[in-house]
């Protein structure tokens, strides 16, 4: 997956089109976390520095093709007036004439950003007219810097590249796929992984691609509980994949015959079980029931492998944490996906944060992805004790998964003499325009 990036193209004085990941979370019109604006601007500034006419676009949220206000792109403008110290020309439609005429308007360093991409009931669909109207707003020349809509084939994230001619990565996708690629292809050893979520049929993909690159498996979350029932135990109403038990079993009796040690939670911080509402409720609704039970809701901690009847498990006890605390202790390499608590609820991200305080003490090399994951290292201030933050969660999932991205393999590749000549990028040492995360 050797692909051109943004330094291989001469920018001065075109206009370039950029695919960000903008869609961040707002509340009252107002953006909660920029994170996902800032990791962008290495890639922006670089493109005006060397004289580019930068069109970014984004989606947000999922207005389902629908001009949506709640989802306008307009406060990202705004941030990204402060941000960049420079005013940011704003177009109200994707590809239409407000869009032309506001890409058409731009001189050498100056910016614009289109309205939501998704807006427009095309992008969803990959439709190849969608495509190249967007492709006829640049010069030929189309960078993906979104690699958390890197797994999705849409008219912004895939076909647009092929009515371009440069397509090519920005240096946060970059930076994403040395990391992750990188830590697959050649990790150094010992590695382990941490896996955490609700689903075992989510990190199925994973644990498969992992086995014959990890040293151990540290697995919380929801996910665990079909684990300990697959190993016989009682769980009482904790979440299990009754259908997904024997597919527990293969891949524990797999990483035996691999060498590779899996570690459950030895203890779980447990609840009563919520009573059936007297109502019937949308998903997200249950949901909102769901996480306002557990916040009054008594808790205590109980073996894993005796939960009792009528509790459910919500986070790794004490004495898990000390155990996936130790384990990391002489890891070269940490790799870590998923909630090991329902993070929602303030007592059940207990588990979740005293994980990451330890991967923070060590000195390893350390990639983590997931949004409850980041968000418990974001709430410790712990972002710079970590290698690697993704900010793609199902990007992250399906690249570990092995899977190949749509939003990157359409970017044109480097010819193979620089494949071959060419010097290895070492993240460890800054060659990124990025602050570094260590």
């Amino acid at each position: 997956m050797n692909k051109k990036t943004v330094r291989d193209v001469d920018v001065k004085g075109k206009k370039v089109l950029v695919r960000c990941d903008f869609n961040v979370p707002l509340k009252d019109g107002k953006i909660t976390d920029n994170t996902r604006i800032t990791a962008a601007l290495p890639t922006i500034e670089y493109l005006r520095d060397n004289g580019a006419k930068v069109i970014l676009c984004s989606h947000l949220g999922r207005p389902k093709g629908e001009v949506k206000e709640e989802y306008s792109l307009k406060p990202v403008a705004e941030e990204l007036k402060d941000l960049l110290d420079t005013d940011v020309k704003f177009a109200s439609d994707v590809t239409g004439e407000s869009a032309k005429s506001v890409t058409n308007s731009l001189t050498d360093g100056d910016v614009a950003l289109l309205e939501n991409v998704r807006f427009d009931p095309r992008e969803e669909q990959n439709d190849d007219t969608m495509a190249m109207e967007l492709a006829n707003l640049s010069d030929g020349i189309y960078v993906n810097d979104a690699f958390g809509a890197a797994h999705r084939a849409h008219s912004s994230t895939e076909g647009v590249a092929h009515h371009v001619d440069e397509a090519v990565e920005g240096f946060l996708m970059e930076k994403e796929v040395k990391f992750l690629n990188g830590t697959l292809e050649d990790p150094e050893k010992p590695f382990v992984a941490i896996l955490g979520g609700a689903k075992v049929s989510d990190k199925i993909g994973v644990i498969e691609n992992l086995l014959d690159k990890v040293d151990e498996i540290l697995i919380g979350g929801g996910m665990a509980y079909t684990f300990l029932k697959a190993q016989g135990h009682e769980i009482g109403d904790s979440l299990c994949e009754e259908d997904k038990i024997e597919e527990a079993k293969k891949i524990m009796n797999k990483a035996k015959l691999a060498g590779v040690k899996i570690v459950l939670p030895e203890d779980t911080v447990v609840a009563p079980k919520q009573p059936e509402p007297e109502e019937e409720l949308d998903k997200k609704a249950k949901q909102k029931a769901f996480i306002s039970f557990l916040e009054t809701a008594p808790d205590k901690v109980v073996n894993s492998n005796e939960i009792p009847a009528g509790w459910q498990g919500c986070d790794i006890g004490p004495k898990t944490a000390r155990t996936f605390a130790n384990e990391l202790q002489d890891k070269k390499t940490i790799l870590w996906n998923g909630p090991l608590g329902i993070c929602e609820v303030e007592k059940f991200s207990i588990g979740t944060e005293k994980v990451a305080e330890a991967i923070a003490a060590t000195k390893s090399i350390s990639i983590v992805g997931g949004g409850d994951s980041v968000a418990a290292i974001k709430k410790l201030h712990l972002e710079d004790n970590f290698s690697h933050i993704s900010t793609g969660g199902g990007a992250s999932l399906e690249l570990l998964e092995g899977k190949v991205l749509p939003g990157i393999s359409c970017l044109t590749d480097k010819p193979e003499k620089e494949k071959k000549e060419g010097k290895a990028m070492d993240v460890d040492k800054g060659d990124t325009p990025i602050c570094p995360q260590r």
